[in-house]
């Protein structure tokens, strides 16, 4: 191979979007924002980097470890190129809108991550979000999950299925530990892929108590339906801290499928990944047999910020989302001649005007193949510019 051909390589896991997905992209970047703008989110565009210590001011050595740094030529301060969008919505909420009512929201644009959150995935996102900031209650939660299945089936995905769990049982079960963010982050990552083993081996070598031991050992087990709460409420009932947080997945459950009669909602009282983000219930959205977003209650996401405020919401990633839904066929296209004359280029522009694609053919590419899907031509009838059938005689 050349020497110089490696010059077009792009990096690993970084790669060109070609036209047809390119359009599909953006068609579902705006649908997703006229579907959070129809329940009344606004949207704003925080910048792609920013001072270092700014972008990652309490996010914890998880964001630190995916975020791209750069030195800045004008300051010589270091930058981060953003690895999550939430953190800079919550500093607009705090510092620069500072308002005290409810406060909705949304934001469309690309991060990047030094390594990609999982095999095959690309490490330069395109992620969507949305927040509520300003509401403790559920209702809050609830709208986060029912914006973003709005958004999903607007995009053409039916069969769908809402799995919550929350970051307060454990919590509540791990209450009086002292437990360094190394063990934690352990019994977490066991919890996640139920290594029941693992779980016993920690809980013995940091000497937790018998109640906070068989607690982790049942959530391994509490995974399912609606009938997942009851029993977690039987293994669970000498943890009282744990009882509100599966009280409130109940309400959600109910209410969410009081109007999302075809949803699915499922639970999984281990999975808690995010749980140093994630303040109470956190879900996930799957569907097409991939998860397709991922959002819940950050209450603590602007307290870095000196504003603590009630904040729910979801973010997903627009890239992954397109390769799990059919390709769109092409817009019909018209396929129009050029030339110089005078009645041509104004029946060209009026029906671009009228939202029509017109593909002029250049002189000497008469012949080639159409990129379009043109099925119409505009072609010259009684010496008026008319548009008719492709290859339709004229008179």
């Amino acid at each position: 191979m050349p020497a110089w051909s490696s010059s077009w390589q792009l990096p690993d896991q970084i790669a060109d979007v070609l036209p047809s997905e390119a359009r599909h992209i953006e068609e579902l970047r705006r649908l997703f924002l006229d579907t959070a703008r129809s329940y009344g989110y606004e949207l704003v565009m925080p910048p792609l980097l920013e001072h270092l210590e700014s972008l990652l001011t309490g996010t914890g050595e998880a964001l630190d470890l995916q975020t791209f740094k750069l030195v800045d030529q004008l300051s010589g301060r270091t930058l981060g190129l953003r690895a999550d969008t939430t953190p800079q919505v919550a500093r607009i909420d705090a510092h620069l809108l500072n308002r005290q009512s409810v406060t909705r929201l949304c934001y469309c644009g690309p991060v990047l991550h030094t390594r990609a959150d999982r095999p095959h995935a690309t490490r330069e996102p395109l992620q969507f979000g949305a927040e509520i900031y300003g509401h403790a209650g559920l209702e809050a939660d609830l709208e986060a999950q029912l914006l973003a299945i709005a958004g999903l089936r607007a995009a053409g995905l039916q069969a769908l299925q809402v799995d919550m769990a929350d970051v307060r049982i454990v919590s509540a079960l791990l209450e009086g530990s002292r437990l360094s963010p190394g063990t934690l982050s352990r019994i977490h990552a066991a919890l996640a892929v139920k290594d029941g083993v693992e779980l016993a081996d920690l809980a013995r070598i940091e000497g937790l108590g018998v109640q906070a031991a068989q607690g982790l050992q049942h959530l391994l087990q509490l995974y399912g339906d609606h009938h997942v709460l009851a029993e977690a409420k039987r293994a669970l009932a000498g943890v009282p801290g744990a009882l509100p947080a599966l009280d409130d997945m109940a309400w959600l459950a109910q209410h969410l499928q009081a109007t999302q009669t075809d949803v699915a909602v499922s639970f999984d009282l281990a999975d808690l990944r995010g749980y140093a983000y994630y303040s109470g219930t956190r879900f996930a959205i799957y569907g097409a047999g991939e998860e397709l977003a991922r959002g819940g209650r950050y209450d603590e996401v602007g307290a870095v910020f000196g504003r603590k405020r009630p904040a729910a919401g979801f973010s997903l990633d627009l890239k992954e989302l397109v390769a799990v839904l059919p390709a769109r066929p092409l817009r019909p296209a018209i396929r129009a001649p050029w030339g110089e004359d005078v009645q041509l280029r104004q029946a060209i522009a009026r029906l671009r005007l009228e939202g029509h694609t017109v593909a002029c053919v250049l002189p000497g590419h008469e012949h080639e193949v159409n990129e379009f899907d043109c099925d119409r031509e505009l072609a010259c009838a009684a010496g008026q510019w008319v548009v008719q059938a492709l290859g339709q005689a004229t008179a």
